[in-house]
């Protein structure tokens, strides 16, 4: 009988940003088959595998450890911006904090390796992330779902509230679809 084993959660550095990359990569090669085509997926890796390295900075990223290696990661943002992009009105957005008071923070970049998938990763990456929102003042998340992630969400008492195609560089539809959930209730 395998042992359980033991996850730590805590904050991203820039120096694990290549190893979340690649766990990224990981995570849409096998997981994201669940939702996309092979064109999907390939693009996805190439445009979304990518880390905002703002969150990191921020201290709103967070990678779950197993055994000296990463195991899954995702955190939030104060940060206007809800995926990563590199348009200039993306780079705006990326600067504008949000009002606390009036608007949700953003639930970003929640992957989990393929080995650690399905033993409540993403929920304590999930949870961490809202409760440090809450912290902070927020009482609402608002996050983009890849299909693929969109059951978790789901459990974790997200609701849909608007589909949306993410489009990459590379003109390859993703369907995604916009998710809020209030903390305050």
């Amino acid at each position: 009988m395998e042992a359980a084993m033991e996850y730590q959660i805590r904050l991203a550095s820039r120096e694990d940003v290549a190893e979340i990359e690649a766990l990224m990569r990981r995570s849409l090669e096998v997981l994201g088959r669940s939702a996309y085509d092979e064109t999907q997926v390939m693009s996805a890796q190439r445009h979304t595998a990518l880390l905002d390295l703002q969150m990191v900075d921020d201290g709103t990223y967070y990678v779950a450890v197993a055994g000296g290696r990463l195991a899954a990661c995702g955190g939030w943002s104060r940060r206007a911006k809800l995926f990563r992009g590199s348009s200039a009105q993306e780079v705006e957005l990326q600067q504008r904090l949000v009002d606390k008071a009036t608007e949700p923070a953003r639930i970003r970049a929640m992957f989990v390796d393929p080995s650690h998938a399905r033993r409540g990763l993403g929920r304590r990456l999930l949870e961490t992330s809202e409760n440090a929102a809450r912290a902070e003042g927020f009482s609402s998340t608002i996050l983009l779902a890849m299909h693929s992630g969109i059951e978790l969400y789901r459990a974790c008492g997200y609701v849909p509230a608007e589909p949306y195609a993410f489009s990459t560089p590379d003109g390859i539809e993703l369907p995604c679809t916009v998710m809020t959930k209030r903390l305050d209730v």
